[in-house]
C-alpha cells in the first residue's frame, strides 16, 4: 500500500474511523429541510408552553433514536451486501 494512503485497518483499531462525522448529504433539498425544521421548532418554542415544547423535544429525540437504529441496520446490510458482491466478483474472475 502506498505510504500516503490512509490505513483503514489501523484507523479502525485505534477508533479513528468515524464515518458518520464525514457524511454530508448532497441532496439539494437537505439544507432547506433542516432550516425549515429549525424554524418550525423555534416557532413551536415561542408559541407553546415549556411543557409542550419539552414533550415535542422528547418526541423528536425518540424519532432521532429510531432513525439512527434504522440507518445503522441499513449500513450493516449495505456493507454485507457489498462484501458478498466483491466475493462473488473475485470468485468469478
Amino acid at each position: 500500500m502506498k505510504d500516503n494512503m490512509p490505513n483503514l485497518i489501523e484507523d479502525l483499531f485505534h477508533g479513528n474511523l468515524r464515518l458518520d462525522e464525514s457524511i454530508h448529504p448532497e441532496h439539494a433539498e437537505y439544507q432547506k429541510i433542516n432550516r425549515r425544521i429549525s424554524d418550525l421548532m423555534q416557532n413551536y418554542k415561542i408559541q407553546h408552553s415549556e411543557n409542550e415544547y419539552d414533550a415535542l423535544e422528547g418526541l423528536v429525540d425518540l424519532i432521532g433514536q429510531s432513525t439512527s437504529m434504522y440507518v445503522e441496520a441499513a449500513f450493516k446490510q449495505g456493507f454485507l451486501t457489498g462484501g458478498r458482491l466483491m466475493i462473488e466478483v473475485l470468485c468469478r474472475a
